[in-house]
């Protein structure tokens, strides 16, 4: 399948954005009458045929709408402090993107390195992920924020901080719920400040663990969206 991301998908004719075009026409080399998958991003599939293969404005022509299964049952929300190499953030939430996830909020905590993100460089991450991994859905990426600001929004569900600090606290696989919606969050290399752990605290954050290693930013992101996901397969087997 040749899927290619269309959220601005209006009508029946629609033509592909320069750039997609070019790959369209020029990379895979397809021709009136090929057949490709457009994405709207909100769960729908377009299976289209091409009436255009002009490799500047390539036009294709919607032949139905398919409705998909997003795959997991929840709403999984990340919220992340993005690591001092950006590239080490791109890789994150590219493995995110390709499991599933719904929302991506980036962050700025006291032990922060990285204070400002390209968001539109970490859209065409997600897209590329979105569209490699043939998802129907597109994870929503929220503008950098403060930690402050995150943790104090209204969220109708389970929400998490990961956090290295030394007291007992549950494995994010023994508390996370399939049937509910989560939010987790993720600091700096640095951790957590223990005052912002006890912000998150008092507005309904429970602090969890990832496991007995040490993970890095990135690493810890991945493998907390991952856990949801397992969690959702052994409860909907």
């Amino acid at each position: 399948m040749h899927l290619f991301y269309t959220p601005e998908l209006m009508a029946e004719v629609h033509t592909l954005t320069k750039d997609d075009s070019r790959h369209c026409a020029k990379v895979l080399r397809l021709t009136v009458g090929a057949r490709i998958t457009l994405s709207d991003g909100q769960g729908f599939f377009y299976p289209s045929e091409i009436i255009d293969d002009n490799p500047k404005a390539v036009t294709v022509r919607v032949l139905e709408k398919k409705a998909m299964s997003k795959g997991w049952p929840q709403n999984i929300h990340i919220g992340f402090a993005p690591t001092k190499n950006i590239g080490r953030t791109e890789w994150a939430i590219e493995k995110c993107t390709e499991m599933g996830v719904d929302t991506l909020s980036p962050f700025i905590s006291y032990h922060s390195e990285r204070k400002a993100i390209k968001n539109d460089r970490l859209e065409r991450v997600i897209t590329a992920a979105a569209k490699q991994s043939l998802k129907a859905w597109h994870p929503k990426l929220e503008e950098l924020q403060r930690f402050e600001k995150l943790v104090k929004q209204p969220f109708d569900g389970d929400k998490f901080i990961a956090y290295i600090g030394e007291e007992s606290k549950d494995l994010l696989s023994g508390v996370v719920n399939s049937r509910n919606d989560v939010l987790i969050l993720i600091g700096p290399e640095g951790d957590f400040s223990k005052e912002e752990v006890r912000l998150a605290m008092e507005n309904g954050f429970t602090t969890v663990s990832l496991g007995t290693s040490r993970l890095r930013t990135e690493t810890a992101i991945v493998a907390a969206c991952h856990t949801v996901h397992v969690i959702n397969d052994l409860n909907f087997e």
